[in-house]
């Protein structure tokens, strides 16, 4: 007999959040026909919906910053360049390494190279990480497929 595991809803590790579209946890995206508007969220307000505050504000607050770090040094840092900024903001390792930077990348929003390199007398690990298109690409996939559904579901209704 083949035994079921009982669903205990989403892992954490996988979830995304989205409030109400009408939630005051978000600032307003489209007018009152439906229309997108024309204003931009901040790295701060797209970084709610991966950690929201109000259920992770310490990854949260350290995911910004991390973020706010990349993008002023053009979208990308060296592994040697995180260790400080850990430091001088008094960032946990633990965390950012373990809980952190695991998600963003997951989530598509940063991407990390390793290269083994050789120095004298032994190997070691160089690691970038740089800003990624591929969170935006993921989340318009999803938005044009569901606009190109309704736009086909109107359409035979027109017919």
């Amino acid at each position: 007999m083949e035994k079921k595991i009982k669903s205990r809803g989403i892992p954490s590790k996988e979830a995304f959040w989205l409030p109400p579209y009408y939630s005051e946890d978000i600032r307003r995206f489209e007018d009152d026909s439906g229309n997108a508007t024309r204003n931009v969220w901040k790295l701060e307000e797209i970084t709610k919906f991966i950690f929201p505050p109000k259920y992770q504000e310490k990854y949260y607050e350290i995911a910004s910053s991390f973020l706010s770090f990349i993008s002023e040094r053009g979208g990308k840092v060296s592994g040697s360049d995180v260790g400080p900024f850990l430091r001088e903001s008094g960032i946990s390792k633990a965390t950012f390494y373990n809980r952190v930077l695991p998600r963003l990348k997951r989530v598509g929003i940063v991407r990390v190279k390793r290269e083994t390199q050789e120095g004298k007398n032994k190997k070691y690990m160089h690691m970038d990480i740089e800003l990624s298109k591929t969170f935006g690409n993921y989340l318009l996939k999803i938005a044009d497929s569901w606009l190109a559904h309704i736009d086909d579901v109107r359409s035979l209704r027109r017919q």
